[in-house]
């Protein structure tokens, strides 16, 4: 198979079975902490970066035993929403087999696009990342190329989650020293009670990322961040290390 992965047993989502629609390391953002290594084709145009029926046949293919899956899920080593074809993928998915619950991990950069959002309406769970609380942080941690206004993302974020049909949970990724301040925690309660999500999931390090230096939070911090989003949000998580 060269497009569906997997399936892989993931901390957040179960027995998941991957979905690679961008060559790696196609991105909007170049985070630190990305364990598919640095973004090498900096773009935030959307295209037809893998053949969409050629994905599809994999997946017909790969589901026409019906595996046990808990999850099919849009990831690999790139943004997938900058791929055109991912409608056209959720909608093959609802109506040929049904059973699975797909899943999106993205960035969020794109998700305010109103033709995007018409694409994901038949998506059962978006998960975009938040790891920034404001535009020092956002260019220090995600390194955005071409550059992206941090309250731009933050709209598209709420834009999203407000018209979407489906559960969005917000993941954020604590960076030791760079997004774990006081300041810092006490504005990200502010952006999710403005953003809403159904759930928070709180992230750390787990595999080594972009830059050698950084380390993972520590249960003190982690402690931190949920007692200050935990009255914002309707549900608030640490996904652990195994």
């Amino acid at each position: 198979m060269k497009y569906v992965f997997g399936p892989l047993q993931s901390r957040r989502l179960g027995v998941s079975l991957g979905i690679g629609l961008i060559p790696a390391k196609t991105c909007n953002l170049n985070c630190i902490y990305c364990e598919a290594n640095a973004t090498t084709h900096a773009t935030n145009v959307r295209r037809e970066y893998v053949p969409t029926d050629a994905v599809i046949r994999e997946l017909d293919e790969t589901l026409k035993n019906a595996p046990a899956l808990d999850s099919i899920t849009f990831s690999g080593a790139g943004e997938p929403t900058l791929h055109n074809g991912i409608g056209k993928i959720v909608d093959f998915l609802k109506t040929n087999h049904p059973r699975y619950r797909v899943t999106l991990l993205t960035n969020g950069l794109l998700l305010g696009d109103p033709v995007l959002q018409r694409e994901l309406n038949k998506i059962d769970l978006v998960i975009p990342s938040l790891d920034a609380s404001c535009q020092e942080e956002f260019d220090a941690i995600n390194r955005p190329d071409p550059p992206v206004r941090f309250d731009d993302a933050v709209a598209a974020l709420a834009d999203f989650t407000a018209q979407a049909s489906c559960p969005v949970y917000l993941e954020l990724f604590i960076v030791p020293g760079i997004n774990d301040s006081d300041a810092s925690i006490a504005r990200f309660a502010k952006i999710v009670a403005g953003i809403k999500p159904a759930k928070v999931q709180l992230n750390s390090l787990d595999r080594p990322g972009v830059d050698p230096a950084l380390r993972p939070a520590p249960e003190s911090t982690i402690r931190r961040f949920l007692a200050a989003l935990g009255p914002v949000a309707p549900e608030v998580e640490a996904i652990r290390r195994a």
